[in-house]
């Protein structure tokens, strides 16, 4: 290649989608195929997504691309344009461009924007573009068998269905069909609140992951009863996020922190309000 001509960069559509899959799974993780990379991308695609993120090439050549996940969602009464960055990757021959694939996608306008999985050299670029970090305290909650009198757990479709409106079905529907992913419904007559979880482990454990909470008051007063699920369904631990709970987790609980910080750019949200959905952390079956 001539090292003289600077590298393009271009919308990955859905004539290059297929290539870009390729890319990452030889350099990024060999373990997921091809076509599982690309069937991720184009299920996750919405009517707003404009690109499935941007490719560089050097002479026509792919050497890198970032991934993204876009959502136009109904948040604190507004409409919030959501953009999740996943699977960057770019050949060690041209990191010194990886910084113009993140503002490629910056430069589609305001919104907020999300990383939920940044490697350290990854977070070290986005917060040098304004990136803020997340709290990264995680409560590991043990799972103790008992029900709180007259709180519901619901998992059946038709259940689910009945008791959420809106947004919160709007997300029921959208992401209901990802086998990886767990949904219930839990709360009582005054309230409900839509828990999705995933697999997980602690010390080899199992445990269940929670990736979403709707209505974090309804969540906090029924935690006792959705840990109590989780040990019926054999999971001996709860791991929720410490910004999902609006008070001091259950006892017996500990704390875990240290993880690479999940981060997010906004001008118009509370970080801490920042959630999970229409992102690579719901919708790629990815080991967490």
């Amino acid at each position: 290649m001539n090292s003289k001509a600077r590298p393009t960069i271009e919308p990955i559509e859905d004539d290059t989608l297929d290539e870009f899959a390729a890319f990452l799974h030889e350099h990024l993780n060999p373990e997921r195929t091809p076509a599982v990379w690309s069937a991720d991308f184009r299920r996750n695609r919405r009517p707003e997504s404009p690109n499935y993120g941007f490719a560089l090439r050097d002479q026509g050549v792919l050497v890198g691309g970032i991934g993204a996940l876009y959502a136009d969602r109904q948040i604190q009464g507004r409409l919030e344009r959501f953009c999740n960055i996943t699977s960057w990757c770019v050949l060690h021959s041209h990191r010194q461009h990886s910084t113009r694939l993140a503002m490629a996608v910056l430069a589609q306008g305001d919104g907020t924007y999300t990383d939920f999985s940044p490697t350290q050299v990854v977070g070290s670029t986005l917060r040098f573009l304004k990136f803020t970090e997340l709290d990264d305290r995680r409560a590991v909650i043990v799972n103790l068998p008992g029900w709180q009198p007259g709180v519901q757990v619901l998992t059946q479709d038709e259940q689910i269905r009945a008791r959420l409106t809106g947004e919160a079905l709007q997300a029921y529907e959208d992401h209901r069909e990802l086998p990886w992913l767990s949904h219930l419904v839990v709360g009582a007559a005054e309230g409900w609140c839509h828990v999705i979880t995933r697999r997980s482990q602690v010390r080899q454990l199992p445990a269940a992951l929670v990736l979403h909470v709707s209505d974090r008051a309804v969540f906090a007063r029924c935690l006792r009863s959705v840990a109590a699920h989780g040990l019926v369904r054999g999971r001996l631990f709860t791991l929720v996020e410490y910004r999902f709970l609006e008070r001091t987790p259950p006892w017996p609980s500990h704390v875990q922190s240290g993880f690479n910080r999940k981060l997010v750019r906004t001008q118009t949200l509370d970080p801490a309000c920042v959630d999970y959905l229409y992102s690579e952390s719901l919708a790629f079956d990815l080991v967490q």
